[in-house]
């Protein structure tokens, strides 16, 4: 499984707005991979921000 469907795994699973320190805890992930994973996936609107600074599966 690629990092960018790790990280958008995380977001399904939390149930609720998680920022990046949340998903690399909850992937065993290093955090700048993770910075890099959600980068494309903003990019590629499969993420959302609905609070300042956390984010959610779109």
């Amino acid at each position: 499984m690629e990092t960018k469907d790790k990280v958008l795994e995380a977001f399904k699973n939390a149930g609720e707005p998680i920022n990046a320190g949340k998903v690399a805890e909850m992937t065993g992930l290093d955090r700048k991979e993770v910075d890099k994973a959600m980068n494309q996936l903003k990019k590629e609107e499969l993420i959302i921000s609905p609070v300042r600074c956390k984010w959610t599966a779109k």
